[in-house]
């Protein structure tokens, strides 16, 4: 979760006042651009925000923990991958997207982007019908006739 200090974003002298932003929409930036990676299965969540998506609320910001210390932003991100992919690969390209993406929308920048693979899930199989398991193949009969 993140901090509860207001991030300034711009302090130009052309500017007409302050820009600031709330760090949970930090988070949410965040969540985005990850979840869109190829080789992303989902973020980690948490039972809230398990319970907000029963209810069609999504929390985007689900899986990253963003620290604002001394100046200096870090993303902690949680995520599970997609079986067969090369995980090295994939969060290297998590870390260049996620501050890619944050300097673009926001002009500020992470020093830090902490990728945590919580785990690998497997392609599900595809479910058999039991009633059709020993049923008569129709087309079989016909093509010998």
């Amino acid at each position: 979760m993140a901090e509860e200090t207001n991030i300034v974003l711009a302090n130009r002298t052309d500017a007409q006042g302050t820009i600031e932003i709330v760090p949970e929409v930090l988070e949410v930036i965040l969540g985005i651009a990850a979840v869109s990676i190829d080789g992303v299965y989902q973020m980690r969540g948490s039972l809230a925000s398990t319970v907000n998506a029963w209810f069609g609320r999504t929390n985007h910001g689900k899986g990253v923990d963003l620290t604002v210390e001394d100046g200096r932003l870090t993303a902690d991100v949680y995520v599970y991958l997609d079986y067969g992919v090369s995980v090295p690969k994939v969060a290297l390209k998590m870390q260049e997207t996620l501050r890619e993406q944050l300097l673009y929308m926001t002009d500020l920048t992470l020093d830090e982007v902490n990728v945590h693979v919580l785990g690998v899930v497997p392609e599900k199989a595809e479910q058999l019908d039991p009633t059709e398991l020993f049923a008569d193949d129709d087309n079989s009969e016909d093509s010998e006739a």
